[in-house]
């Protein structure tokens, strides 16, 4: 797993799996779902999937951390073994005399984590990190069911939780062909953000204003999104909230 990797200072740094493990592996322009939602991606900040799947990967590596069962613990570090394999360029064929497991896009390797974990059948990774993956490989229905089973755990888990169910909603939305669904897909997105973080003293507030404010945009609710957005400036002073919203705003014409 979204390649924006933002962070609210205020946010725990994310663990590393294991050396050289790099937890940014989604291509938007792979193939399946998310290849047929590019051009609604380009309304999303750059990359935003990436920040659920780097946030994934922390909290299923402080899952392994926090585990007193050894056994749960193992089978996590598998799965994420599997995660670690690294993806090819695109167009790059895999190198036969290489004992190097690779992958051909970032979708093949979703689906190879996904198949890891249920081959484990340990759900001590936590559903965010598998909705990161179920968002990645394109399931995105599946990723907002399981993204839906982690919105109402308390502290970082539940806002990330949150957001990606957002995220996942809002993509979905923007596939709609029908207006009457769109709209309300992304009414649905925008209630999710607005729960995300209440709390304006904690982790990941500044963002939760700024997915608030992008949705009011893409519902062409200009002077909302704008107000919106200059709060996201306010409470996200010194991090890159404030350049996102200044292009945000300036896309609105402010």
């Amino acid at each position: 797993m979204p390649a924006v990797a933002s962070k609210d200072p205020k946010d725990p740094k994310p663990a590393t799996a294991k050396p050289g493990f790099d937890p940014k592996p989604v291509q938007l322009g792979g193939e399946g779902l998310l290849e047929r939602l590019l051009p609604h991606l380009k309304k999303i900040i750059v990359g935003i999937v990436v920040i659920v799947v780097v946030y994934g990967v922390y909290v299923a590596v402080r899952g392994v951390q926090d585990s007193h069962k050894e056994k749960d613990t193992a089978k996590v570090q598998a799965v994420l073994d599997v995660a670690a394999h690294p993806v090819r360029s695109p167009g790059e064929p895999a190198d036969p005399k290489s004992k190097e497991i690779t992958y051909a896009s970032s979708t093949e390797r979703a689906n190879a984590v996904l198949e890891e974990l249920a081959k484990s059948g340990t759900d001590a990774a936590g559903p965010t990190y598998k909705a990161s993956l179920l968002l990645q490989a394109g399931k995105v229905d599946a990723a907002i069911t399981e993204y839906k089973r982690g919105q109402g755990k308390t502290g970082l888990d539940g806002v990330l939780a949150r957001e990606g169910l957002g995220i996942a909603q809002e993509m979905k939305a923007e596939n709609e062909k029908d207006p009457a669904a769109r709209q309300k897909g992304l009414e649905e997105a925008l209630a999710t953000f607005k729960a995300m973080q209440p709390d304006a003293g904690g982790p990941r507030y500044a963002f939760a204003l700024y997915h608030q404010g992008r949705i009011l945009s893409i519902m062409q609710k200009v002077d909302e999104a704008k107000a919106v957005l200059e709060k996201a400036k306010e409470a996200g002073k010194g991090t890159e909230v404030v350049e996102l919203a200044d292009q945000r705003i300036a896309s609105l014409g402010g």
